[in-house]
């Protein structure tokens, strides 16, 4: 029986060496790379098909977060942040009282559209990721539209958004670049660059290979970014990476991100350390399956706990043609 090239780079990466198969053909489980979870797929959360706002068939980048210790009175525990990307896009809101679901879609979505007078008129929004920050007492959407440009809005109940600014743009990066979007921004101190948060995003640069760049802050809207990548396409074998997150363990901080599906179709981890200097690549994350509804692609994970166990919700299945789906670690 031959390895599946996944599965090999996920067993090795685990153990050093290749695993055994078991009878029916799978690898016995064993920890992810870093010694995070090993998630395993339970089911799928949500389908475009079955939402009332469904201009495109599609929806992408979903983005977890419990509120039933930060807001009062919300629709549920959580609430999940998505998007269809094409135009019109539009970000969407869910809320359930379990991350395994179920998630009920908000009546009035989209919450943030295309077209927000005065502040932009563009073809498209999407990618929305929710921070909370702690020091506002406030949730901050970081989404785009265009592929250009990174926006910043903030809201005191999640479902009610004030327009801030524009917060990146590939004018603020090296002469060329065409996209700088998929941004998740997170909680980290850098006390070298007076920084407390830190930002991931998919950068497009002029040789239109996708990859991962990274920026910093002091108080979430005022940024500098890196003019080098944090995590170079080709220097994990694959023609595109995005959809980046930031994880630590261990003293350590990791970013996890996903590859276009002809080059495997998995998310990937590259530790980089708490102050970010590291660039040790360790291999896949989570290995994808065959079967639906991954169908090969795994992408744009977000993570939670819930009751003590660890969750993963991410894209499931071809680019805008999947679903968001739960994985359990």
């Amino acid at each position: 029986m031959t390895l599946d090239r996944r599965l090999f780079l996920r067993t090795a990466t685990a153990g050093g060496a290749v695993l055994a198969l078991g009878a029916q053909g799978t690898a016995p489980a064993a920890a992810a790379p870093g010694g995070f979870p090993d998630y395993r797929y339970v089911r799928t959360l949500l389908k475009p098909g079955q939402l009332s706002y469904n201009p495109t068939g599609e929806i992408i980048f979903p983005c977890i977060r419990g509120v039933y210790d930060k807001l009062s009175n919300p629709l549920g525990r959580y609430y999940l942040y998505y998007a269809p990307h094409d135009a019109p896009g539009g970000i969407c809101l869910a809320y359930g009282n379990s991350l395994e679901g179920p998630f009920t879609e908000y009546k009035a979505n989209p919450i943030v559209s295309n077209n927000w007078s005065p502040h932009y008129k563009v073809s498209h929004v999407s990618s929305p990721h929710v921070l909370w920050n702690a020091d506002a007492r406030e949730l901050w959407l970081y989404f785009h539209g265009e592929n250009n440009t990174t926006r910043l809005a903030r809201s005191k109940d999640g479902i009610t958004f004030t327009y801030d600014r524009t917060v990146l743009t590939t004018a603020m990066l090296p002469a060329g670049s065409r996209e700088a979007s998929y941004a998740r921004v997170f909680r980290h101190d850098l006390p070298s660059r007076g920084a407390k948060y830190v930002m991931l995003f998919m950068w497009n640069q002029a040789n239109d290979h996708r990859d991962i760049g990274w920026g910093w802050s002091a108080d979430g809207r005022n940024w500098t970014f890196s003019q080098q990548p944090l995590i170079d396409h080709a220097a994990v074998g694959a023609v595109n990476v995005s959809g980046p997150h930031l994880l630590t363990r261990n003293g350590s901080a990791y970013v996890v991100y996903h590859t276009d599906k002809g080059s495997g179709g998995d998310i990937r981890i590259t530790e980089v350390g708490m102050d970010f200097s590291r660039r040790n690549h360790l291999g896949v994350f989570y290995n994808s399956g065959s079967a639906a509804p991954e169908s090969g692609r795994a992408a744009a994970p977000s993570f939670g706990t819930d009751g003590g166990v660890p969750y993963m919700i991410y894209e499931a299945g071809e680019r805008l043609s999947g679903a968001i789906a739960v994985a359990r670690g």
